[in-house]
């Protein structure tokens, strides 16, 4: 049994430690109507309060009770929000995209961390991350969008758990039910696209990852190969995700 109070505690240090260092004292986060944002705003608003600021950001493809979710969540806590709509930045650019949902999803993801972090930049604040661990290990991200922000409360929480985690600071039911979705394009799924529910994942993940066993070790416990092999890869080919740009090293002998 996770112990969630003291995780909640920990984070709650975290964002203290690492927003004050900055010499900063407001954040932004932006809020999709799904589970890690809602966590991550929770948070911040039990800590900082009147200095939290959240950005939804629909465009034409987003489902309309994502933005009810957000808002609901916003009433609930009493946080300070804004609305601003990508759709005509997506909407300039489409035609160059040959319909295709990846692109647009990748695009959209863009400029919504691009209009947060001009958001931040007039608020004076620091743009906080809600990328879990699931998501960063699979690279299931958009390197400069989703995945940019100057810091992380949720890095290291598996999606898995986070349901619970979310349930335990008193995140709305409305995001709680719902399937887990980016909500790039219509009828968008995390778990479609992936091939194998969260659950399945991280039950793999974390004896991969935190354990480091091996190929043949997970396989004795049980575990589905073609499974393993999708992690394996993914996990091996998205890594420059989580990494700074790599720099030329240059011998000037």
């Amino acid at each position: 049994m996770i112990n969630w109070q003291n995780i909640k505690e920990q984070l709650v240090k975290f964002l203290e430690d690492e927003v004050k260092k900055t010499g900063l004292s407001n954040v932004t986060v932006g809020l999709s109507g799904g589970l890690d944002s809602a966590v991550v705003a929770v948070l911040c608003k039990e800590v900082f309060g009147d200095k939290l600021n959240c950005v939804l950001m629909p465009s034409q493809f987003s489902s309309k009770s994502s933005t009810d979710d957000a808002i609901e969540l916003c009433e609930k806590y009493n946080i300070k929000y804004e609305i601003v709509s990508i759709e005509p930045m997506v909407s300039a650019f489409i035609d160059n995209m040959d319909n295709d949902s990846l692109r647009i999803g990748n695009f959209s993801a863009r400029m919504r961390m691009s209009v947060l972090y001009d958001i931040s930049s007039r608020e004076k604040s620091l743009v906080i991350g809600t990328s879990n661990k699931s998501e960063l290990l699979l690279g299931y991200g958009t390197i400069f969008g989703d995945i940019a922000c100057a810091i992380n409360p949720l890095g290291e929480i598996y999606k898995s758990d986070e349901f619970e985690f979310a349930k335990f600071i008193g995140v709305t039911d409305a995001i709680l039910n719902k399937a887990p979705s980016a909500d790039l394009w219509d009828g968008q799924s995390d778990e479609n696209e992936l091939g194998y529910t969260y659950k399945q994942m991280d039950d793999v993940l974390k004896p991969m990852i935190d354990e480091n066993k091996s190929k043949d070790e997970l396989i004795n416990l049980g575990f589905d190969e073609k499974l393993i092999n999708m992690l394996e890869y993914r996990v091996k080919a998205n890594a420059f995700k989580g990494k700074l740009p790599t720099i030329a090293s240059i011998n000037w002998s």
